[in-house]
């Protein structure tokens, strides 16, 4: 008689649980629908422009939802991002990663929450407004309407940059036609970082096999949804640089990139991506 009384306390104590698992995830699930999608924002250093961009994504009239990816910046730019997850709760998601170890494995990281919780579009975009908030759903309409990829392009309507130097926008012009005559992308902007993904996209990918950071990360993601044969379309945007914070770029992310471009073409001809 006592075996079988235990027997039925533990059974009712499982229904419970997995009952209130259930309910977790459907409320969990009902939130997430309710948003068109998650944005992504890498962060390392942005404490000057963190709560302004996040502020930006919440004011525009599509409900989106927020992910920082933030790599331990020593400026508190993740203290900032969980002040303002009691106005936005919900809404806005943190994740912390021990130390700064580069963009790629930053979205990648975001990438494996966004489709792990549910979003059906998920964003790339930059922390210091040089992605301008507004064209998130420029983006996101061309998915809506078939699109697999949305990039925001400077150079699909000519040559739409703000503020950068001369050598800057001669740099990153000529480093798209360099991809698009390796890869075969018909890619004006190659190495955009403004993007829309459908979900399908990013469960197709083997995200646990991207390995470049950069720019050479940005090229990665495109080419292996073009041999994938996504449908990848570029959305006219202007680019301003930044006007607050440092730029990340540096000498060794430009020749990841020249060398990158090279691998991911014979990893492809060798049948190894």
């Amino acid at each position: 008689m006592q075996n079988y009384k235990k027997y039925f306390q533990y059974d009712y104590y499982k229904i419970i649980k997995n009952l209130t698992e259930e309910i977790t995830y459907f409320c969990s699930k009902l939130n997430h629908n309710m948003a068109k999608g998650v944005v992504i924002i890498p962060t390392y250093n942005e404490i000057e422009n963190i709560e302004a961009i996040i502020t930006a994504v919440f004011a525009l009239p599509t409900s989106f939802h927020v992910l920082v990816v933030d790599d331990n910046s020593p400026d508190g730019t993740a203290d900032q991002v969980r002040a303002m997850q009691l106005q936005f709760e919900n809404q806005l998601f943190l994740e912390v990663r021990t130390k700064k170890a580069g963009l790629g494995t930053a979205y990648v990281h975001g990438f494996k929450w966004a489709l792990s919780h549910g979003y059906d579009y998920i964003f790339e975009m930059d922390a210091d407004f040089s992605h301008n908030p507004n064209d998130l759903e420029k983006l996101l309409v061309v998915c809506e309407n078939g699109a697999d990829l949305a990039i925001g392009s400077r150079y699909s309507n000519g040559v739409n940059v703000v503020n950068w130097p001369l050598s800057r926008v001669l740099l990153s012009y000529f480093a798209s036609v360099y991809v698009r005559i390796i890869t075969g992308m018909k890619i004006a902007d190659a190495t955009a970082g403004f993007k829309c993904y459908r979900r399908a996209v990013l469960e197709k990918i083997n995200l646990d096999k991207i390995k470049f950071v950069g720019y050479a990360f940005q090229i990665e993601m495109k080419y292996r949804a073009f041999v994938n044969k996504f449908n990848i379309v570029e959305v006219p945007i202007i680019f301003t640089d930044r006007t607050k914070g440092q730029s990340k770029m540096s000498g060794g992310i430009i020749r990841e990139a020249v060398v990158g471009v090279l691998l991911l073409r014979l990893r492809k001809i060798f049948n190894t991506l």
